[in-house]
C-alpha cells in the first residue's frame, strides 16, 4: 500500500474499493489485536497541526484515509496526488453492501444521542440483511474522564463479539479514545466514524450527491447547522491555507508516493 505525507501524518493513497478490501482482510485474520481507522477532513489537519495527543493516535491508526475533499485537492496541488476521497459516512455503507460477499458483518454502534444508533441499527437491518447490529451504546457527557465508564463501555464490545466498531464521538474525541483504549477493544477494526451514525439512522442528511461530487459537502454541513460549525469552518478558512502554503515552501512536492510495509 503506498502512503503520502501530508500536513505531519501519512495517508493512504487507496480507493473505496481497496480500502473495503483491506478491512474485511483484517477481519478475517486470527489477530489478537484491534486496529483503528481515521478519517481526516480539513477540521483534523488543522486538529492535528495544534495537538500532540491526536498526532499520537494519528501514529498508531492502521489506516488514514483522505475524508475532506479539500485535502485531497491539496495533495494534487502538491505533487502527492491522492487517487480520490474516501469518506467515513460513505466507507461503512460500502463495507455494509461488501458483508453478504464475505459471509456477514457483525457491528456494535458507539456514539450519537441517546436513541440515534438503536434507530440507525434498525435502518442497517432493513437495508442490509447481511450485517448484523450486535449492540449499541450512547455513552453519558463527560463518559471519557470515568474509567468505571470506560471498563463498561469495553465490556458491552467484549461481550458483543463485534468484527467491527463505528464510533461517533467527533473529532478529536473519538481518535484520542480510541488510542487510549485500543488495547482493551475487543474488535477486528474500529473507525471513528463522526456523524455517520446519525447519517444511517436519518438524524442528519447528507449533502446531494453532486455537492459531495464537486467537493461542496462543507457547504451542505455548515447551512445545516450553522450555529455548530460556521465557527470551526471559519478557523479552518484561516488556518488550512496557511498549511498547503507551509507544505509548499517547505518542498513537498519534492518527493512522491512511498510504498510502506502494513501497519
Amino acid at each position: 500500500m503506498s502512503r503520502v505525507r501530508l500536513f505531519g501524518f501519512e495517508l493512504d493513497a487507496v480507493r473505496m474499493p481497496e480500502a473495503v478490501a483491506r478491512i474485511y482482510g483484517w477481519i478475517a485474520e486470527p489477530a489478537a489485536y484491534c486496529r483503528f481507522i481515521v478519517t481526516p477532513n480539513v477540521d483534523h489537519a488543522v486538529l492535528h497541526h495544534r495537538s500532540p495527543a491526536l498526532r499520537t493516535a494519528y501514529q498508531h491508526a492502521a489506516m488514514v484515509l483522505a475524508d475532506g475533499a479539500p485535502v485531497v485537492a491539496a495533495s494534487r496541488l502538491l505533487g502527492r496526488a491522492l487517487p480520490e476521497r474516501v469518506a467515513g459516512s460513505d466507507l461503512a455503507p460500502a463495507l455494509f453492501e461488501a458483508a453478504a460477499a464475505h459471509g456477514g458483518l457483525r457491528v456494535y454502534l458507539l456514539g450519537a444521542a441517546p436513541g440515534v444508533a438503536q434507530r440507525a441499527g434498525s435502518k442497517i437491518a432493513e437495508r442490509w440483511p447481511a450485517v448484523t447490529v450486535v449492540g449499541t451504546y450512547s455513552p453519558p457527557l463527560g463518559f471519557e474522564y470515568d474509567p468505571a465508564e470506560n471498563d463498561r463501555i469495553l465490556k458491552r464490545i467484549a461481550e458483543a463479539r463485534a468484527d467491527l466498531v463505528l464510533v461517533g464521538f467527533g473529532a478529536p474525541k473519538q481518535e484520542l479514545w480510541v488510542d487510549a483504549q485500543r488495547e482493551q477493544i475487543a474488535a477486528r477494526v474500529v473507525l471513528c466514524a463522526g456523524a455517520t451514525i446519525d447519517f444511517l439512522a436519518g438524524e442528519k442528511r447528507r449533502a446531494p450527491r453532486w455537492m459531495r461530487m464537486v467537493g461542496l459537502e462543507w457547504l451542505h454541513r455548515v447551512a445545516s447547522e450553522p450555529r455548530r460549525l460556521l465557527g470551526r469552518y471559519l478557523r479552518d478558512a484561516v488556518v488550512f491555507p496557511r498549511l498547503v502554503a507551509r507544505e509548499w515552501l517547505a518542498g513537498f512536492g519534492r518527493d512522491r508516493h512511498t510504498a510502506l510495509p502494513d501497519r
